[in-house]
């Protein structure tokens, strides 16, 4: 579903990633950890299309297709999603309109007819279920006046609306306490299935209890340096990240 092969990035040109290689199949969950300026969230925001990285090595295949020479329009509408540390308020827009423009344009660009109204408004009531989401919020402009748990189950919200192929979240769990944290992985959990992917971005085991990893991986310096299973990111937690970087050799 997903290659990246030797990807360099940088910004402001100050060079991020330097030289990943990350595979994801369909029905996998990846974890990746790693200290805070490894890169975790320049990989995802330049897999999402963010202008403010430029990519200048590399390749990224995303369903057969080159990733890096589509829109961030048509990398979403190709099923990709990206579930942001701080989701945007948008004032002025609401919710219910928001989510029907973005998944009235996935179907289009699928081919596929229009929502009804009626059928619309029940994909919402059956996914806002899904986070426990208050159905008032989304009446409300997007994010505008959410807590920091509402934003996060809203973007989870978004994801099952949309039900991409492949959902990439970036530090979903940070801000959230116990129970948000406990609402917003276990509707993770629901909706992935055989024919999707999630690769998760997190510093924390605990997130880890609820969406558990086929493989864990470690970014250090624009890196992967270290591979393994859901037992890695125990490890993680007890011992640190210390072990792994004092044998690192760039």
């Amino acid at each position: 579903m997903l290659s990246v092969k030797n990807l360099h990035a940088t910004v402001e040109g100050k060079e991020i990633l330097r030289g990943i290689d990350f595979e994801v199949h369909a029905g996998e969950v990846h974890a990746i950890m790693g200290p805070n300026g490894s890169g975790k969230s320049t990989f995802a925001s330049v897999l999402a299309g963010n202008g403010k990285y430029t990519v200048t090595e590399g390749s990224v295949e995303f369903r057969g297709r080159d990733l890096l020479s589509m829109s961030i329009e048509d990398r979403a509408r190709s099923g990709l999603f990206l579930g942001f540390q701080y989701p945007v308020e948008i004032p002025g827009v609401s919710m219910a309109n928001f989510m029907k423009l973005a998944v009235q344009e996935q179907r289009k660009f699928r081919g596929e007819e229009p929502l009804t109204a009626a059928q619309f408004l029940k994909l919402m009531r059956e996914k806002s279920a899904v986070v426990e989401l208050d159905a008032k919020l989304t009446a409300r402009s997007v994010n505008e006046g959410f807590s920091g748990g509402e934003k996060k189950k809203n973007e989870i919200f978004q994801m099952a609306m949309l039900d991409p192929a492949l959902a990439i979240l970036d530090e979903t769990d940070s801000g959230l306490d116990i129970d948000a944290l406990r609402i917003v992985a276990t509707g993770v959990t629901k909706l992935h299935t055989p024919e999707n992917a999630t690769v998760v971005i997190t510093h924390y085991q605990r997130l880890l209890d609820y969406i558990v990893p086929d493989f864990v991986h470690v970014l250090y310096k624009g890196r992967i340096i270290h591979s393994g299973d859901k037992s890695l990111a125990l490890r993680l937690e007890k011992e640190g990240y210390d072990w792994l970087i004092n044998d690192y050799k760039e």
